[in-house]
Parts: structure tokens; sequence; C-alpha cells
């Protein structure tokens, strides 16, 4: 287009990208007034909707304005091309940006629905959002005409080269992966391993997974060292897990009288301290004629590993306060010395005693 640059074009572009902004924050606004209705239904994906439409609406806008701007100039075709290029490349980022978080808040919605706990595996999300926003840069590039096959060509090759160079880094994120994908743990869960290291897993990331101890300390450990330890999991294959309490009573109490005692406290504690399995039907079985009474354990159950603390501490405050009132004895460790009586000293004529001399 040859012509010079008049007023009714400049009151035509100014029209144009005001009106595209007015629009933008319309639609922002209106977003939001719908995003707190879509909060308020039960199903989720309504809210991701609404915040996707939020994140791209007003760009949207902006952009079909500057694109009515660019073609009410006097622009030659090849600068016109350039302007819709640069466009359509801001779209392509902006969208691929708003895909990413959105996808990534999916993966991070879905772990905690699968855990149940606040932390969530975060590699799932890096991966997750890498891979979304690597595509998004294939398509823009593909888009302004730069061919990407020789681009694909180098990063095969020199993906040899890195792998390489990063064995230690690759083994801890391909164990994260594999620990994820095969359920052997997941964030929430109570572990220990072999080498005495045991808390809560708070994270798996893409080089280590986060451990945190009752007493609040974090232990990070490498997801290769994880993957190939030996280790107890609390909460497969389920939650719950037993709590035993071992007890004695003298050899000569009632033990039908002590296991109805012992179950009736066990069956309060059940019931009424936070943490216990109420419907859980407690057992008592006496095992051992020890040295100074009889050993028996009590099976409790408990809702998860740090529940067993609470259940333990009241359970024994009231048994030691039942058996007191029904005169039940808890015996005190003690033992027999039986001593060789001591030999007497011999008598009769002529023997002259040592004390005498």
């Amino acid at each position: 287009m040859n012509r010079a640059l008049t007023l009714h074009d400049i009151i035509v572009v100014g029209a144009a990208l005001l009106g595209s902004v007015a629009v933008g924050l319309l639609l922002r606004l209106g977003l939001r007034w719908l995003g707190v209705r879509a909060r308020r239904t039960r199903w989720s994906g309504d809210d991701i909707i609404v915040d996707t439409l939020c994140s791209l609406a007003p760009w949207a806008a902006l952009a079909a304005g500057a694109s009515a701007a660019a073609a009410a100039l006097p622009l030659t075709s090849s600068v016109g091309h350039d302007v819709n290029q640069v466009l359509i490349g801001v779209l392509i980022l902006v969208t691929t940006v708003t895909a990413a978080r959105v996808v990534a808040d999916l993966v991070r919605t879905l772990a905690l629905s699968r855990s149940g706990v606040a932390g969530t595996a975060t590699i799932f999300v890096n991966i997750t959002r890498i891979a979304v926003l690597a595509m998004g840069v294939l398509v823009l590039l593909e888009t302004l005409g730069v061919s990407i096959a020789p681009l694909l060509t180098a990063l095969g090759v020199g993906g040899l080269a890195v792998a390489l160079a990063l064995q230690d880094t690759l083994a801890n994120l391909f164990a994260g992966v594999h620990i994820l994908a095969s359920k052997t743990v997941q964030p929430g869960h109570y572990i220990r391993l072999s080498s005495g290291e045991e808390g809560y897993v708070v994270d798996i990331n893409w080089r280590n997974t986060a451990v945190r101890q009752l007493s609040d300390n974090l232990v990070i450990i490498p997801n290769a060292k994880l993957g190939n330890t030996i280790m107890t999991n609390y909460h497969q294959p389920e939650q719950q897990m037993s709590v035993m309490v071992q007890g004695r009573v003298g050899y000569g109490s009632d033990l039908a009288h002590v296991e109805g005692v012992t179950l009736e406290v066990a069956g309060k504690v059940m019931a009424d301290v936070s943490g216990g399995v109420a419907d859980h039907e407690t057992t008592v079985r006496f095992h051992t004629f020890g040295e100074s009474g009889i050993d028996f354990s009590v099976f409790l159950r408990a809702l998860e590993f740090s529940d067993q603390y609470l259940i333990k501490h009241e359970f024994m405050k009231e048994l030691h306060s039942r058996f007191r009132a029904e005169g039940i004895e808890i015996p005190l460790p003690t033992r027999t010395l039986l001593l060789p009586q001591q030999e007497q000293p011999p008598t009769g004529p002529g023997f002259i005693s040592p004390s005498s001399l």
C-alpha cells in the first residue's frame, strides 16, 4: 500500500487499540465474575475452563485490536505480514504458557486426589510443564517459518553427550519416575529405610525425595538410593496399622479377669481416643511365663502411623488405673538368689580356734 499516513488512519488505529483494551478489560471482569460462580460448583472442570479463558481472552482481544490497527495503516505487504506473524507468535506464546500452567495444575490436582495430602509429586508437574512448553516453542518456530528438523537432529545428537555428563542426575530422575509410576511410595506415606531414616514423604522431585521426620526435620534422599534400598512402607497395603502393647501380671492373678478388664479398657480407648479404630476387635494373648510374672500382648488398631503414640499413651494410663482398682498385680522384676550355706567350723578336743591365739 503506497499512500501517506492520514489523520483518519491515526483515529482508526487509536480506536481499534482502545476498543481492544476495553473489550479485554470487560472480558476479564466478566470471566472473574464467572470464576466466583464456578468455584461454588462441585465440578472442578468449570474452574479450569474459566481460568484458562481469563488468561487467554484479554490477550486475544489485544491481538485482534492490534491486527485491525495494522490493517488500517498504509503498510507494505511484507511489513503487514511480519506484524501478523508477530501477533500470531505472541498468541502462541500466551497459549503455550497458559496451557503449561493449566496442565501442571491438573497433574497437581490429580496427585493430591491420589495421595490425599498437602504435598505433591512435583516431578510429574515439572515434566508435564516442560513438555508442554517445548511443544509450544516448536509450534512457534514452525509458524514463524523456522525449520525444526535440523534442531531436532541436533538435539538428538547432543542428547547423547548430555546423558553421559548427567548420569547421576538422569538416574535420580528415572528412579523418581519409576517410584511414582509403580506407586511404591507416594507423598504422605510413612516410610523407614534399612539405613535408619524414617518419616513422612513430603515430595518427590526430579532429583531427590524429601522426608519429614516426626521431629519436623527434613531428610533429603536421592531417588536412586531410595529405589535401591530396603524400605518399609507403613501406608501399604493399607493406611491402618496394628498397635501392640506388652503387659505383665503376677502369677496369682485370675487370667480370665485380666483379659476381661484389658478388653474393656481397650474398647474404651479405641472409641474415645483420636486416631483409634472404634470398630476394631481388640485381642489379648498370653504368651510367656516370665521370671516375675505372666506376659501378654494387646493388639490395638490405629488409623495411621503417628496415631499409635497417643493410643499407647492413653491405653497404658487407663490400664494401670483399672488394674489398681481391680487389685490386679503388676509385678516388679524380681530374682531369687540361693546362696550356699557356710561350712560349720570344726569343734572337739584339741581344736584351737584362731581367735584365741
